[in-house]
């Protein structure tokens, strides 16, 4: 059977889930969701116009030609406290004692900063050492935000800055996306958990904690983690345990197609229906995407470079397809700091740093790169993107970078 490529693999992959309904959480449980709904601002920020430091409010024309040698003296009239309401409106000639946050009184039009004035020692007058314009130092009613205004759109992740905005209009709850309940099952004979003796031929059981890290970085919530033996009886039984428990089943090993590789046989026993099996991509040919009863499953291989590379490129946009968004991460071009030879038919996705040139296009500094091999992502930027179609690249060849910070989400289902 024909390898699908990773384009449509991908795609196909998603019509394996559906976004879950939203739900409305407390602030602080939305932290890493993403928004349901498009929010807007629920009251002005600032509410009012108000002090932008401690100091005095004036009128701005009363200031006018002070300065050291002549400051202007201005009576005190009041004193404004964050929180408090001004008692009385300023006249001509008159100031009132302004801290920060606090209110402008009626008739001021300026807050001249405490380190330009001084207050007489019985605090009835305040000298003035500095003009000032109207306006300054005062935050005006709305003008970081007026009421209504929208403030975030669906698929926004919500991050602690976020969280704070909402805080300020008052929200104590938001509608998210529920986080995708997963579950990681790791097969192999060799495998040995971490902690226990492993002899030479063994493998100390790495793709667990690989795996639900991956996976708690999509947004997800990780419910179980277990091992399975290369025996398709145990692995029938973990399998039809762990699915209906979790709406996601990641499995890692017995990906291909060896005397004991069971995970696909036993998924297409148990009545699996296969979106995807098998991609035109290396690392991670082996990859696929099924269905079992209401629950998603990615088959990853067993080797972590392999893992790593067909969870970021299937399991990672189904995770976030289950959270409503879609992601688009930024690509450069870059030129290749050495030849590579590879599969024509295949999408060859290598780790990769930048290095910065001046006046040219970065050199992509391909990391050291095997299925089996786990350091090659450690500082890594990016994947350096060998397309299918040919064999060769030279140095200097230029390629695309997919980065993987600063990713953007746009919603999978039109803006509510």
């Amino acid at each position: 059977m024909p390898l699908t490529s990773l384009s449509a693999a991908r795609q196909a992959a998603l019509d394996a889930i559906a976004p879950a309904a939203p739900e409305r959480v407390r602030l602080l449980d939305a932290q890493g969701r993403f928004l349901a709904t498009r929010v807007v601002a629920s009251r002005s920020l600032p509410g009012c116009d108000n002090s932008a430091m401690d100091g005095w409010a004036v009128l701005a024309e009363e200031t006018q030609g002070a300065n050291r040698d002549r400051p202007s003296r201005l009576r005190i009239i009041d004193t404004v406290f964050a929180g408090r309401l001004p008692t009385t409106r300023l006249h001509p000639g008159e100031a009132a004692r302004i801290f920060t946050g606090a209110p402008l009184p009626p008739g001021a039009d300026a807050v001249v900063r405490q380190e330009a004035a001084r207050a007489s020692d019985d605090a009835t007058c305040v000298d003035i050492f500095i003009s000032v314009p109207p306006g300054n130092d005062i935050r005006r009613a709305g003008e970081e935000v007026l009421t209504g205004a929208p403030l975030f759109d669906a698929g926004q992740r919500v991050s602690a800055a976020v969280l704070g905005v909402l805080a300020s209009l008052g929200a104590t709850e938001v509608h998210v996306r529920p986080a995708p309940r997963v579950a990681v099952l790791a097969t192999g004979d060799e495998l040995v958990p971490p902690g226990t003796p492993a002899l030479p031929h063994q493998v100390y059981e790495s793709n667990l904690i690989l795996v639900a890290a991956l996976a708690r970085e999509a947004g997800a919530d990780v419910r179980e983690l277990t091992r399975a033996p290369d025996d398709a009886h145990a692995l029938r039984d973990a399998l039809t345990r762990l699915a209906p428990q979790v709406d996601v089943l990641i499995t890692t090993g017995g990906a291909s197609v060896g005397d004991k590789d069971f995970v696909k046989r036993v998924l297409t026993s148990l009545g699996a229906r296969f979106f995807v099996d098998g991609v035109a991509l290396k690392p991670g040919k082996p990859v696929a995407v099924a269905r079992l009863g209401d629950t998603a499953v990615v088959v990853l291989p067993g080797n972590p470079g392999a893992a790593t590379v067909a969870f970021d490129q299937l399991a990672r946009p189904l995770l976030l397809k289950y959270q409503g968004v879609h992601e688009t991460r930024r690509r450069v071009r870059a030129h290749l700091s050495e030849p590579r030879h590879k599969q024509a038919g295949l999408t060859y996705l290598i780790t990769t740093t930048l290095e910065a040139r001046e006046g040219l296009a970065p050199r992509a500094l391909l990391r050291p790169q095997g299925a089996g091999q786990i350091l090659q992502n450690v500082h890594g930027e990016g994947w350096a993107i060998l397309p299918p179609g040919r064999a060769d690249f030279a140095e200097e060849d230029a390629v695309d970078v997919e980065l993987f910070d600063r990713p953007a989400y746009a919603p999978v289902e039109p803006l509510a």
